[in-house]
Formats: structure tokens, sequence, C-alpha cells
């Protein structure tokens, strides 16, 4: 009974880390274009400030964010396309429907999120 337990805390904990991931993956996106898009974001938006012009300071960190974006990217891939699934009937991991809900907000957050990674080579077209 202690091992069935067990198990049932195992597969609910799976659950969440396919969230972490893709939660991860946004804030590495966003960390990695914060010096490019954080400033016009704000203007547009009707801020100013003196402090807007320090956000171009964080160019050196982009390769960094960039590629912890890619990795956390590759991780929620992992979990929802190549990692075995281990699920009780009646869990909704094992609905279809659920699963495939899940992977298009995977492909669509993924396009969004090297959308944002890509921005400085297609920014110039909106300054």
């Amino acid at each position: 009974m202690q091992q069935a337990s067990q198990t049932d805390s195992h597969k609910q904990q799976a659950q969440p880390k396919k969230n972490w991931s893709m939660l991860a993956a946004v804030l590495g996106a966003i960390g990695a274009s914060i010096c490019c898009v954080g400033p016009l974001l704000l203007l547009a938006l009707g801020f100013s400030g003196a402090w807007i012009s320090y956000l171009p300071a964080l160019e050196p960190l982009r390769p960094w964010f960039i590629g912890l974006t890619l990795v956390f990217l590759g991780l929620a891939f992992y979990q929802l396309y190549l990692k075995p699934q281990a699920c009780e009937v009646d869990k909704p991991c094992a609905n279809p429907k659920v699963i495939r809900n899940q992977r298009i907000i995977f492909w669509v957050v993924s396009v969004l999120l090297l959308a944002l990674l890509a921005f400085p080579w297609y920014a110039p077209i909106f300054y």
C-alpha cells in the first residue's frame, strides 16, 4: 500500500514539472529580450524616465538568457513528446484531449518565445 501511495505522489509531481519548464522558458525569453523589447514596450505604453536607458545594459547577458530559454523549451519538449507517460486511467494526463491541449499550448508559447528572442533582428522595423 505504501508503494502505491509513493507511485501516486510521483505521478502527481510529473504534471507540475511540465508547467515549470514552460514558465522557466518564458522567464528566460523575457530576460533575453528585455534589453530590446523593454524600452520599446514601456515607451509605447506611455512610461518614461531616465531609468529606461539602463535596460540596454542587460545586452551582455542576452546569450545566457537565450541559452536558458532554449534549454527549458527542450526540457518541455522532452516531457511532452519523448518521456513515456506513466498515468492511471482516471487521471487527466491519461486523457488524449488534455495531452493534445498541452502540446498546442507548448507550440503556441514556443512560437511566441522565438519571436521574442528574434526581436533584435526585426526591431529596426519598429524604430
